[in-house]
């Protein structure tokens, strides 16, 4: 019986004994960082979302094996949207979190991103007629974007930057403008080349001749290019523990290495962060299809090959790298890393985003064919001669107003466990 079937008392059992489970690792290695991700669960419904991505799936589990297959993200919401670098490093707009890819039926990012735009909505006090409305301009704008890159082969290459994105949009990449040294110096110390140390940031600095071994491995392995021919490019300067970043990744392995830049001022140098990895929340949850053996369990692997295959001129950083048998995923700390602010939203802005949020992930569908290793030639036209439009429109409305209050009820059941000490993991 799906879990989603249970009666209150048995799903509170259910949600306990499933948080602890995906977090078994994370607690017997990291008690405080798993307790402080507890907390923050707690905050928010949203939040409680965003870090129990396994509770959620394994709701759905088997569902709609007659639908297409993509390379999704596995992890669609409105604050997995935002703005990084280029290949050209210029900052543009899509989706910027792959830690849950997997190969999945194409609904499976809709009904998730779709779950995730009324609870960011109805969370920063949005009605249910005008979350309807934000989801409908999500799935709305995915439909869309299907059939304007059915057109033409227009996902190889389109990119939401400056100079064509929508006013909102382009109002974010702006913001995000920052130069590297001014960005640099909220960090290190230019001249030392040495982390800042604060609440956040760790030294880790007498692990510098071990993390440059493993830097090294990291270009070689991911095919990293050197600008210029430098080999100096990639000397390891200074390393730190990152801790309190993210939230479903929150108690999990996290560090900075500051790598050399192309000139010997330090106000060029790059932070690269190494985040660990984990199995996909998707794992062993979707229908069965053809394509079982292409979803590696190497996770960070896995990561890497969407990044590159959902975005056009993605982060030419992107990597994967080991550690002490742990796979990490490599990509550079960018001064242009920035996303929306949700509750700065009004209901209308909040339509327009999420419109751009669903165009931004068909491109990432429509991009998982031939390239992603799928036999399908193209991708857009398969899901949507899989579908009747407005039908399945209206089926994800629906779908998200049922699936978030599943959320709620959920996130009010865990509060209560929390209250009660369920999830204190050390000594108060």
């Amino acid at each position: 019986m799906p879990p989603l079937y249970l009666g209150k008392e048995e799903r509170r059992l259910y949600i306990r004994a499933t948080l602890k489970e995906d977090h078994t690792q994370r607690i017997q290695n990291k008690p405080e960082a798993t307790e402080a991700k507890f907390k923050k669960l707690r905050k928010s419904f949203f939040q409680f979302f965003r870090g129990t991505a396994l509770l959620y799936y394994r709701d759905y589990a088997g569902i709609d094996h007659n639908l297409p297959v993509v390379f999704t993200i596995g992890d669609v919401h409105p604050g997995n949207f935002g703005v990084m670098p280029n290949s050209d490093n210029v900052p543009f707009f899509s989706v910027n979190d792959f830690d849950e890819a997997y190969f999945a039926p194409f609904s499976w990012d809709i009904r998730r991103g779709a779950t995730g735009f009324w609870l960011s909505a109805r969370e920063n006090g949005h009605s249910k007629k005008k979350c309807r409305k934000i989801v409908r301009a999500f799935v709305t704008g995915y439909m869309n974007g299907l059939r304007e890159f059915s057109r033409d082969d227009r996902e190889k290459f389109f990119q939401y930057r400056i100079d064509n994105s929508p006013k909102r949009i382009k109002k974010l990449l702006e913001n995000s403008l920052e130069s590297r040294a001014e960005f640099l110096k909220e960090k290190i110390s230019l001249k030392k080349r040495r982390f800042k140390v604060s609440d956040e940031i760790v030294p880790y600095t007498q692990h510098i001749k071990k993390f440059q071994k493993i830097v090294d491995t990291y270009v070689e392995e991911n095919e990293i290019s050197i600008p210029r021919g430098d080999e100096e490019y990639f000397r390891v300067e200074d390393v730190a523990v990152k801790k309190g970043s993210g939230t479903a990744s929150l108690g999990l392995d996290r560090f900075w290495v500051l790598i050399r830049g192309e000139s010997a001022t330090g106000d060029d140098c790059r932070i690269l962060e190494m985040k660990q990895a984990r199995t996909s929340a998707l794992s062993g949850l979707v229908p069965k299809t053809d394509y079982d053996d292409m979803n590696n369990r190497k996770s960070a692997r896995q990561i890497v090959k969407a990044h590159r295959v959902h975005l056009a001129g993605g982060d030419i950083f992107y990597g994967y790298a080991q550690r002490q048998g742990k796979m990490y995923l490599v990509r550079e700390r960018s001064p242009y890393k920035d996303d929306i602010d949700l509750d700065e939203l009004s209901g209308k802005t909040f339509k327009k985003y999420a419109r751009i949020c669903g165009k931004a992930l068909s491109q990432t569908h429509a991009r998982s064919d031939e390239d992603a290793g799928l036999s399908v030639e193209n991708a857009e036209e398969s899901i949507l001669g899989s579908i009747i439009c407005d039908v399945f429109v209206d089926d994800m409305v629906r779908f998200a107003g049922s699936s978030a209050q599943r959320v709620i009820d959920d996130h009010a059941l865990f509060v209560k466990d929390f209250d009660l000490g369920v999830f204190q993991l050390v000594g108060s």
